[in-house]
């Protein structure tokens, strides 16, 4: 994992099999009160034009109360919605990476968008440790 990346991601490695990873993301994220909006399935979509990929999905999650909240705010946080995390698989190990949605925050003035985005990353933090 690059340096920078620590900056602005939260990644954690598991134990899990690749796919058992994913479903746990996703069962983590129902618990939470989040929403799956779609799993992408990258090193498919790579290998479809030609690009070997070790395994990675790309889960977009939401709680539309919190995006509502932003939203009001700054309608170009549209750009930054929906939350994702990422499930990869790198020599052999399965990791778990979210973007930290305190980094978003820092681009736009308003204190209430940095307000949701703590109690955010706080639950996307907690979605990745339970799926771990």
């Amino acid at each position: 994992m690059a340096a920078a990346s620590a900056q602005l991601t939260y990644t954690v490695a598991t134990n899990k099999a690749f796919d058992d990873a994913v479903r746990a993301v996703e069962a983590a994220t129902a618990d939470k009160g989040f929403r799956v909006l779609h799993v992408h399935d990258v090193a498919a979509t790579l290998k479809e034009k030609g690009f070997e990929q070790e395994p990675l999905k790309i889960v977009e999650i939401c709680n539309a109360r919190y995006a509502s909240q932003v939203l009001r705010e700054d309608i170009e946080i549209s750009a930054f919605l929906p939350c994702k995390v990422t499930v990869y698989e790198l020599e052999g190990r399965v990791h778990l990476s979210a973007m930290l949605p305190t980094l978003m925050a820092q681009f736009f003035t308003g204190p209430a968008v940095r307000q949701t985005a703590d109690e955010v990353e706080a639950v996307v933090r907690s979605i990745v440790d339970e799926a771990r």
